[in-house]
């Protein structure tokens, strides 16, 4: 490996815990719930049967892609998207920052009458 390469190695992994840390941009069209994959494609969304669609996407806390397989059974915190069908759609599996922000809404309806502020992130109740 050349110094380059090494150098940009280092600095990426290095970076890898500040990157968790990072509260990431979402669309007001994500909710908060508890995921777990039970056996795909049957999954729990705030523990109601639920299916992930063919495609489907799920982004670890570190903002890598997850493959389902790799967290069958484990309970997360996330953000998710549904299709029009009910099918989960993408999963954002929450790190610190993100479970920090604790006004997000559980529901369509919530997320309805709520406002969402794009730029910081953040959801204002009635």
């Amino acid at each position: 490996m050349n110094r380059c390469a090494l150098f940009a190695a280092t600095v990426l992994v290095a970076a890898a815990p500040a990157l968790a840390q990072t509260h990431r941009t979402f669309t007001a069209e994500a909710l908060r719930g508890d995921f777990k994959v039970v056996l795909a494609p049957e999954a729990r969304l705030n523990g109601k049967p639920a299916l992930l669609s063919p495609g489907h996407r799920i982004w670890g806390a570190d903002g890598h892609q997850l493959l389902h397989g790799a967290i069958v059974g484990q309970t997360f915190p996330v953000h998710y998207t549904l299709w029009p069908d009910g099918m989960i759609k993408e999963v954002w599996i929450l790190n610190a920052a993100e479970r920090a922000n604790k006004v997000w809404p559980t529901t369509p309806a919530q997320a309805a009458q709520w406002r969402f502020e794009p730029g910081t992130q953040t959801w204002q109740k009635p």
